[in-house]
């Protein structure tokens, strides 16, 4: 998978005209808090998902990315997003997952996690003050477990899961002339066959510190995600994580 997101970028880049990058190697890093809202089902391969309730939680993102003025090659963004959420259910039918039974009327809990990082090659396609745009491709890496257990008795699973999903990255912020804010759109997109990946987030930026050494931003907005994984390491998920976030970034 790692080869055929390189392979992509490559292919971009002797398409996409020049971008009108910055004249000068530009530093961005980032932290937000995110208050999701975890509804969907997951289950095993061959088998039926099941839905959880899941709680609400608050989860944790970072970001980096370097910005250069050399032509042709893409700029890098890295995103690590944590996304641990637990839930429970009552099973209406059976449930089996990794070969586990859980008979009709189990209580069951889970603690799921689909934390991942995200590698981002994108090219400034647009970049002046009044308006920015950024196109490129992007790879989720998944490295995490499904964990179930009878809250009345001691049965348990538990499996790892991680895998590559292949995506394609844009970005867009046009500014709002003499007030230091601006709009922003920024997500990434996969479909084929029964998968499907979204990750976008909307919001406003507003700027407090603007000098020559670092600027600093505040932004808030909504994020959402949807991970509909089709086998993929033999999961099958359908979980969607969307609500408010708000942080800061700085530019160096």
């Amino acid at each position: 998978m790692k080869k055929y997101v390189l392979a992509a970028a490559v292919s971009l880049a002797t398409m996409a005209p020049v971008a009108q990058a910055d004249t000068l190697l530009g530093l961005y890093v980032g932290a937000e808090g995110w208050q999701a809202e975890p509804e969907g089902s997951f289950g095993s391969k061959g088998n039926a998902q099941q839905d959880f309730s899941f709680e609400d939680e608050t989860l944790t993102s970072y970001y980096v990315a370097l910005e250069h003025p050399v032509p042709l090659i893409p700029n890098v963004k890295l995103r690590y997003t944590e996304m641990d959420v637990t839930g429970d259910t009552t099973l209406v039918d059976g449930f089996e997952f990794q070969d586990i039974n859980f008979g009709a009327g189990t209580q069951l809990y889970t603690e799921t996690d689909l934390t991942h990082i995200d590698y981002v090659l994108y090219y400034e396609i647009f970049d002046n003050d009044t308006l920015s745009i950024d196109l490129g491709l992007s790879a989720k890496q998944f490295d995490g477990d499904f964990y179930i257990t009878d809250t009345n008795s001691d049965t348990m699973v538990r499996t790892d899961f991680s895998g590559f999903v292949p995506l394609a990255y844009g970005r867009a912020q046009v500014g709002l002339p003499f007030t230091g804010l601006s709009v922003f759109a920024e997500g990434s997109m996969f479909a084929l066959d029964d998968s499907s990946v979204h990750d976008y987030q909307v919001g406003v930026e507003w700027e407090v510190i603007d000098n020559m050494a670092v600027d600093v931003a505040v932004r808030a907005g909504y994020r959402s995600m949807l991970i509909e994984l089709d086998d993929i390491d033999d999961i099958n998920t359908d979980i969607d994580v969307s609500g408010p976030f708000a942080g800061l970034q700085v530019h160096f």
